[in-house]
């Protein structure tokens, strides 16, 4: 991460755009580590202000892919453009700005097992900005009430969390530079079914009151069928299929009428409609 520090008090300035706007563009990307290849001149996009289910089977890429968006994997060729911006010509003060409009949500939270929530939330800040410690506590708090967290929250440290307060603090760390794009890997994994269906509630909530886009990976059928706009599936290492919960029904490739038009999928489908 960057160490420079920003003026803006509380993130960014947020650069207009219309909904439907393309954020996230893949392009040909293609990943390999050794002689596997991963994923192989695949193609995405994400529209601002929809929440995108990234789906696919255990080990097929999807965190590969969403790593490699976020700089942490290197692709060996095509192209990944963020807000417009090719991330391969980007300078460094482009790129700390790019940074600074996404925040992350890593699977089983991944918090700083020494740090408390409140300070968990303000990695972020101390990373890109320059603020009193006043300032930070205050922003740090509000971001616990909007995540659903109560105050006495803030001074706990991860081992004394429930597995649902760790999402909602690992989730108040993603939203601490108030982003417009949010990455939330597996999100609801090892949460009970009321747990799940309360964090998909505050995911689209947030994406209302935020405006965020939301990019998120998962195997929850739920989520998909609540929560997500679209859907993309991974799949031969590239997205074989995307479109609406109907384009999925419809789909005719077979990994893709298995899991979604499962004995499981039927199920949550006949109780939506009722």
């Amino acid at each position: 991460m960057n160490s420079q520090t920003a003026e803006q008090p509380t993130g960014h300035a947020r650069i207009a755009g219309q909904k439907g706007d393309i954020i996230l563009s893949a392009r040909g990307v293609t990943v390999g580590f050794g002689d596997k290849i991963v994923l192989e001149k695949l193609d995405l996009d994400i529209r601002r202000g929809e929440i995108l289910g990234f789906v696919g089977a255990s080990g097929g890429g999807k965190s590969v892919l969403l790593r490699t968006v976020l700089g942490l994997n290197k692709k060996r060729a095509g192209t990944i453009r963020l807000f417009g911006i090719d991330v391969d010509e980007a300078s460094e003060e482009e790129r700390m700005r790019i940074d600074m409009r996404m925040g992350v949500l890593f699977q089983q939270g991944a918090l700083f097992s020494a740090l408390t929530v409140l300070e968990n939330i303000q990695v972020p800040m101390r990373e890109y900005l320059d603020l009193p410690q006043s300032l930070m506590d205050e922003l740090a708090y509000l971001k616990i009430e909007l995540v659903g967290l109560p105050p006495d929250a803030a001074p706990k440290f991860p081992s004394e969390l429930s597995g649902g307060m760790i999402k909602r603090a690992a989730l108040a760390r993603a939203l601490a530079l108030d982003p417009d794009l949010v990455f939330l890997d597996e999100p609801t994994s090892g949460l009970d079914p009321i747990g799940a269906a309360e964090f998909d509630e505050l995911v689209a909530k947030l994406r209302d009151t935020m405006g965020l886009t939301v990019y998120m990976v998962t195997h929850d059928l739920d989520s998909l069928f609540s929560v997500c706009d679209r859907v993309a599936v991974l799949g031969k290492k590239r997205v074989l299929v995307e479109g609406t919960i109907e384009d999925m029904l419809a789909s005719d490739e077979p990994w893709v009428m298995s899991y979604f038009r499962g004995k499981r999928a039927r199920q949550l489908d006949l109780a939506a409609r009722k």
